[in-house]
C-alpha cells in the first residue's frame, strides 16, 4: 500500500494559488444604463470595437462597483450619476472568460458635466430611442435594456 503524498507547505500552497490567480485572474467590471427623460438610453461606440455598448470598464484595486460606474460615466461620457442608483444585476460573461463578471447599474437622473468630445477610446456617446437603437448595437446591451425597460427576464449571463 502506498503512503498519501504529504500536503504541500504553506509556502508551496500559497505560490500555488498565485500562480492559478496570474494564469486566470477574475475581473470585475461595470456598466451603467443611463435613462433620461423621454426613457431613451445613453449608448457608446468605441474606437477599437464594433458595436454600441452601456458605458463601463473596468473597476480598479480599492475601488467600489459604486465608485468605478460613477468613474467611468464621466471618462466615457462626462455624465454625472445622481442618487438614487440602482445594482440591477450581475452577471457571468462568458464570452470574456469563464471568470469575468458584470455588474449593471441603471441610472434615471443625472447631469451632464459637458459635451463628449470624441477621443481615443469613445468615438460616440449619445441617447438612443429604444425604437431606434443602432443597428449594432450589441446583443447583450439590448438583453439589458430588455430587461429593465421591458421586464424581460433577467438572465445570469451577460
Amino acid at each position: 500500500m502506498q503512503k498519501p503524498s504529504p500536503s504541500p507547505a504553506p509556502f508551496q500552497t500559497r505560490l500555488i494559488t498565485a500562480l492559478a490567480l496570474w494564469r486566470r485572474p477574475m475581473t470585475l467590471g461595470v456598466r451603467a444604463l443611463v435613462l433620461d427623460a423621454e426613457r431613451r438610453v445613453l449608448l457608446v461606440r468605441h474606437t477599437y470595437v464594433p458595436g454600441y455598448f452601456l458605458p463601463g470598464g473596468g473597476v480598479d484595486p480599492g475601488e467600489t462597483l459604486e465608485e468605478a460606474m460613477l468613474r467611468e460615466l464621466d471618462e466615457e461620457t462626462k455624465i454625472v450619476a445622481e442618487p438614487p442608483y440602482a445594482l440591477h444585476g450581475v452577471y457571468l460573461n462568458r464570452a470574456a472568460s469563464s471568470r469575468d463578471h458584470v455588474a449593471l447599474y441603471v441610472v434615471r437622473a443625472f447631469r451632464q458635466a459637458a459635451p463628449h468630445v470624441p477621443d481615443f477610446e469613445i468615438a460616440e456617446a449619445g441617447f438612443f430611442a429604444m425604437d431606434a437603437l443602432p443597428e449594432a448595437t450589441t446583443r447583450a446591451t439590448r438583453d439589458r435594456i430588455a430587461e429593465v425597460l421591458e421586464g424581460a427576464e433577467r438572465s445570469a449571463y451577460w
